[in-house]
């Protein structure tokens, strides 16, 4: 434990903190232009655009070849990462996200009759776009890059 604060001292696991928390920042703006109103549930929720989950791994795998070369065992193993979690998040969980909602209207039809479920409604905003992925990881690359001199 008493490594632990060798662990803040790391300036691409804070950069790529950085890029995440950026990205969900980025995401209240967004949810402002396009609804009108401030939605703080975006700081944490999934979904969305920008990907934080994108901007998180890109600014990540690239600090990693920033600082342990484009050539080295770390970074593939950061970029195959990126690469996996990018996929589910544009593929599997967009998925599941589409899933939810059939689900929640073939519930809502349903319970039109005598039927009544007690079970919640699933979240349907679970994954993201290509589009959104591709700003994600855009947007981490980004701030890797203008925080390089850090490194």
């Amino acid at each position: 434990m008493q490594d632990f604060p060798a662990i803040l001292n790391n300036p691409v696991l804070l950069v790529a903190l950085f890029a995440c928390v950026l990205a969900q920042l980025i995401k209240v703006v967004v949810e402002l232009i396009q609804h009108g109103k401030l939605d703080f549930r975006s700081l944490v929720g999934t979904g969305g655009m920008p990907s934080a989950h994108s901007a998180l791994v890109t600014a990540l795998a690239t600090g990693i070849g920033q600082t342990s070369g484009w050539d080295s065992g770390t970074f593939a193993i950061a970029i195959v990462f990126a690469i996996i979690v990018m996929y589910d998040a544009s593929g599997v969980r967009q998925a599941a996200g589409k899933q939810a909602r059939i689900l929640n209207q073939i519930m809502d039809e349903l319970s039109q009759g005598e039927t009544k479920f007690t079970e919640d409604r699933l979240k349907e905003l679970l994954g993201h776009t290509p589009v959104q992925v591709i700003a994600g990881a855009a947007l981490g690359t980004v701030v890797s890059w203008i925080a390089a001199p850090t490194y």
